[in-house]
């Protein structure tokens, strides 16, 4: 069982004082445990790419990440960076202030810039930031995902002012339906977190907590 759930795992270090030792353990224990992924910032693509030649564990980065804010250009080039360097998958932040002020059009083109430039190439998922968001605009959100060819659609960064719920990881998988993966982040800290997560609808988990997680054990990580 610890060995399904670490496949479901992407072993995450995003915090901006991550250092390149850190990684390198990241990717040694993503390694030793079999966890799907590792998820880094872009700028240790490179790197996390080289540490895990030859081996089966991806590498995932952020785009646009933790805001969102930055503009379908911006997140176009960076996936296609990212990609070059070595990434196998890249999780984008929406338009979050977009979604909000109902400019559908900008967030499906948003989203799409970075489908589009991941196409046939990485696999792509979308972060809603589902803690700023109301069910409504999950919904919407959720739906502009899957229009604009997301592979994903992910509850959080880990950076705002909540992470993954189980309501919204239904929600997320009722709106999708069967065939898009769901991935909660943000807050999973424990076996029984992750298990509920997966119980809801959830295909990936994203969390540093990884090894406290397929040990049964409890991290008082944020992410």
């Amino acid at each position: 069982m610890s060995e399904n759930i670490a496949k479901m795992i992407d072993h995450t270090a995003l915090k901006p004082e991550t250092t390149k030792e850190q990684v390198e353990k990241l990717c040694q224990e993503a390694k030793e445990h079999g966890f799907f992924s590792v998820c880094i910032n872009p700028a240790w693509v490179e790197t996390a790419a080289k540490l895990l030649e030859g081996s089966d564990v991806k590498v995932c980065t952020v785009i646009g990440f933790p805001l969102g804010a930055n503009t379908p250009e911006t997140k176009a080039f960076e996936t296609k960076d990212a990609i070059e360097k070595g990434a196998h998958e890249v999780d984008m932040v929406i338009n979050i202030g977009a979604l909000k002020s109902k400019n559908y059009e900008l967030v499906e083109r948003d989203i799409k810039s970075v489908t589009d430039a991941a196409k046939g190439k990485a696999l792509t998922k979308v972060i809603l930031e589902t803690s700023l968001l109301t069910d409504e605009e999950k919904v919407k959100a959720s739906e502009l995902a899957v229009k604009a060819g997301a592979d994903y659609v992910k509850t959080s960064t880990g950076f705002s002012t909540g992470g993954a719920t189980i309501e919204d990881i239904r929600l997320m998988r009722k709106t999708v339906g069967p065939d898009i993966g769901v991935k909660a982040s943000g807050g999973v800290r424990d076996r029984k977190g992750a298990f509920d997560m997966i119980e809801a609808g959830a295909t990936r988990i994203g969390a540093s907590a990884g090894i406290s997680i397929i040990a049964g054990q409890t991290s008082d990580s944020d992410y």
